[in-house]
């Protein structure tokens, strides 16, 4: 498939310490792999969480697409997230820690044509962390102006 489509969710990196990262399936309706394959999503506060020993992603918005007809789908609904079950125990063992959360970094279209979702376990980082985040990217792009 030539489909180039991979969103990334800017966020995140900014406002968490990325620790560990994990690729995960996803189950979506024809409507709504169209309106992805058409990079029509939307990460604002999404974020991910455990129910009854299943990891579901809250708040993803896809956009409706818009020759669906019928067969349309709500823009913003929970979605089930495709992990093995020792990926899941493991992950579900580091969120009850203190301060982790898991959070969607991307979503793109694989080679076999199947959308997944990069999801990433992190901590919040505090103001301090986010100035240094700031600095460091101002710096890497001064030297890459040098260099040029």
């Amino acid at each position: 498939m030539s489909d180039n489509v991979y969103i990334k969710n800017r966020p995140a990196t900014f406002e968490y310490a990325i620790e560990d990262r994990l690729k995960a399936g996803i189950v979506l309706t024809g409507s709504e792999i169209k309106s992805v394959r058409n990079g029509k999503v939307s990460f604002n506060d999404s974020y991910c969480l455990f129910v009854d020993g299943e990891l579901w992603i809250k708040s993803l918005h896809i956009a409706e697409y818009v020759n669906a007809g019928y067969a349309g789908h709500t823009p913003v609904h929970d979605r089930k997230l495709l992990l093995q079950k020792k990926e899941l125990a493991k992950w579900h063992a580091k969120v009850k820690e203190k301060g982790f959360t898991i959070v969607p970094l991307s979503i793109f279209i694989n080679e076999n044509g199947f959308a997944k979702v990069e999801i990433g376990l992190g901590k919040g980082k505090k103001l301090h962390d986010k100035r240094e985040s700031i600095k460091s990217r101002d710096v890497e792009r001064e030297v890459k102006r040098y260099l040029k």
